[in-house]
């Protein structure tokens, strides 16, 4: 009975509605977000609890709250929504030659030093493959992939990767980024607590960059003297050249951004500086041929 009443009254609106309403928090963000009506979003949500004959959420005084049903349902949603995202691609593309579609998520290390030379060799050999990338914090990246939202991704060596197939991509190296009057800048290279009664320029909170110099300081015993997070290495350059601190970015990065500004790099000597960067996905086995390619594209040994 509940199978029959699911394929009766659930469509694409009401799954991308539920969606946004945990991604948003709130019935009222979310209907705005999907340009519904508030009255109109929850008429179809309370519709989706009695089809389904359980709590989706727990309203809550600061918004709502998926149950364990809802959090089911989430998994299955996007999956449902990514698939058909893909399929009208696809379709779509076939007119214009493009016979396969890769979804893909990054983290903004791999997006800026490696993805991009990467991804131009591969389109060189499969130019009817076209790749959809995403950047998300290495902690995302997992997520994402877990849900089925992208085929495959890039993230930090150190992040959980909770069950997920994972193979080595890149390695780098994180430096010191400075104004090169700052005191530390004659230096060949520098321990990571050195730099820590410097004010700080620090990345958003959920890059693995940032996790990693705040545990660093911790282990050291003591607060990283964060002036100002910044969404990216550009954003981080500028910051740093306008004397708000120092920051902590890839070698690459700072050949990229900063030392066009003037700035200057310190290698950090600290074990943890030196990275590893991994490819993840759910299933090798499982993934769609084309698919496939790019994973054994970015996973050849250099």
């Amino acid at each position: 009975m509940l199978q029959k009443s699911l394929i009766r009254r659930l469509d694409l609106i009401t799954l991308q509605l539920f969606v946004a309403v945990h991604e948003e928090g709130t019935l009222t963000r979310a209907a705005a977000r999907e340009a519904i009506a508030v009255s109109a979003a929850s008429k179809r949500l309370m519709e989706l609890e009695e089809a389904l004959g359980v709590a989706l959420f727990a309203r809550q005084a600061k918004g709502m709250r998926l149950t364990p049903a809802g959090e089911t349902l989430l998994h299955h949603a996007r999956q449902m929504l990514f698939n058909i995202e893909k399929m009208g691609l696809e379709l779509g593309e076939h007119t214009q030659g493009v016979r396969g579609y890769v979804r893909m998520l990054a983290n903004l290390s791999a997006i800026i030093q490696f993805l991009p030379e990467d991804l131009r060799d591969f389109s060189e050999c499969h130019p009817q493959v076209k790749v959809d990338l995403e950047e998300r914090p290495s902690n995302g990246v997992v997520q994402g992939v877990l849900d089925g939202v992208a085929d495959l991704g890039v993230c930090s060596s150190d992040t959980d990767v909770r069950g997920l197939t994972s193979v080595l991509y890149r390695h780098d190296q994180l430096v010191v980024l400075m104004r090169p009057d700052h005191p530390l800048a004659d230096r060949d290279a520098l321990a990571f607590a050195d730099t820590l009664d410097s004010d700080y320029v620090g990345l958003h909170s959920a890059s693995s960059i940032n996790m990693r110099t705040h545990a660093a300081a911790r282990a050291a015993g003591k607060v990283l003297r964060l002036r100002i997070h910044v969404p990216g290495f550009d954003a981080m350059c500028r910051m740093v050249q306008a004397n708000m601190g120092i920051g902590i970015l890839p070698l690459k990065a700072y050949e990229l951004f900063g030392r066009a500004l003037g700035l200057h790099a310190v290698k950090l000597n600290d074990e943890w500086s030196a990275r590893s960067l991994i490819l993840v996905v759910r299933d090798e086995s499982a993934l769609s041929p084309v698919s496939r390619l790019l994973f054994e594209h970015l996973s050849a040994p250099l």
